[in-house]
């Protein structure tokens, strides 16, 4: 018999582990540890979200749904975007519950990737993009943004990597890892770029919710781009419902059905007691986002005045809940940096170039975490420098 190594994939075998989990596997087993590495909410999922989904199973609501996720939710969604944004997507053909915006992710790029299509990606960026477009034989092209900029991509930057091959851009904004938002006439004249070249631009809005001094510019929004683009979303970050596994996708009929081909014969459906909880979330979870954002604030001014005031260059995140200081004073890596505060003061924080190589001098440092942990963390920072 062969090895069995040679039974798998050479895609597979070439795609690196996510970095961000060697940093969770390290900090298992280790007492007095502070997480500022986890990209999730640290408050519990509202109580009335959880009570509907509690009710649900009460009522024996433990069946398949329609592949496409109950179209209880799907009205909701699509009403809370005509609310929001002003744009419209028919609940029938244009939406597509998925388990996690991670799932619609994957499923957007391989509903429009052939091999050999390329795929421009900003970086630093999310860590799933590239493995996702590189599985289905596609290729990513970097876009690399700066801290001079804040980390938004500029049109000019897209306009140079275009090349006949290129069939879609990744857009993700508000940021993971940066924190960075891109303002709505930096997304025109992206959009002057799409239309321009006739490409389809995938946008991961996540974090939509999570802005500080703007309001969010939905891509699909702007003129014409309604045509162009697969909208991704959930309620993980919004709502802190991350393991509830809540995603969205929108767009033209014609990609929904596309990628819902692919999830009905792998995933089915989103799980029926998340999906309740979604539309209650939908339905009366204002209130609890406004909360919880006010809260991130709070974090977010506090944190990153006390990453400056240490001497780690942090430009002020405009949105999410991610400060993306440089490390470049101390004249260590950033997975050097990362793995000797952990090991020396119990901080667990993310390298940056685990987002791209341009994230190399960087950290990612989440404050979805109390203000006395934010504050004993930056002690023991300043503890290690």
């Amino acid at each position: 018999m062969k090895e069995i190594k040679t039974y798998i994939s050479n895609r597979v075998k070439q795609t690196p582990p996510s970095g961000i989990r060697k940093f969770f596997d390290m900090v298992i087993g280790m007492e007095d540890v502070i997480s500022l590495g986890v990209g999730e909410p640290d408050f519990v999922t509202p109580w009335h979200i959880r009570e509907a989904c509690i009710y649900s199973l009460e009522k024996g609501h433990t069946t398949y749904t329609s592949n496409s996720g109950l179209i209880e939710l799907r009205e909701a969604i699509s009403d809370s975007f005509h609310t929001d944004y002003g744009v419209d997507y028919d609940p029938h053909d244009q939406i597509l519950v998925t388990t996690g915006v991670s799932e619609a992710a994957d499923l957007a790029l391989r509903a429009v990737i052939d091999p050999g299509d390329e795929v421009i990606i900003h970086e630093p960026s999310y860590v799933s993009y590239k493995p996702c477009i590189i599985i289905p034989g596609g290729k990513p092209v970097i876009a690399t943004t700066t801290r001079e900029n804040e980390f938004r991509v500029t049109k000019e930057q897209i306009e140079e990597k275009v090349t006949e091959k290129t069939k879609a851009i990744i857009l993700s904004y508000p940021n993971n890892p940066t924190g960075a938002v891109m303002r709505k006439q930096d997304l025109e004249d992206v959009a002057d770029v799409v239309i321009e070249n006739d490409l389809l631009v995938i946008s991961d809005e996540v974090y939509d919710k999570l802005t500080y001094d703007s309001k969010h510019t939905c891509f699909s929004s702007l003129n014409g781009m309604d045509e162009h683009t697969i909208l991704l979303n959930g309620l993980s970050k919004s709502h802190a419902m991350t393991g509830m596994r809540i995603g969205y996708a929108m767009g033209p009929s014609e990609i929904i059905n596309a990628m819902l081909l692919i999830h009905q014969y792998t995933m089915l459906c989103a799980p029926i007691t998340s999906q309740i909880g979604a539309i209650e979330a939908l339905n009366n979870g204002g209130p609890d986002v406004n909360a919880m954002v006010r809260e991130y604030n709070r974090r977010r001014r506090l944190f990153v005045k006390g990453l400056n005031d240490l001497g780690l260059d942090c430009f002020e995140p405009k949105g999410a809940f991610y400060a993306f200081p440089s490390i470049t004073s101390t004249g260590m890596t950033s997975d050097q940096f990362a793995e000797e505060l952990l090991t020396q003061q119990k901080v667990a924080v993310v390298p940056g170039d685990v987002f791209g190589s341009s994230g190399e001098g960087f950290l990612r440092c989440s404050y979805a975490s109390g203000l006395d942990e934010l504050k004993i963390a930056l002690e023991r920072m300043g503890e290690f420098l």
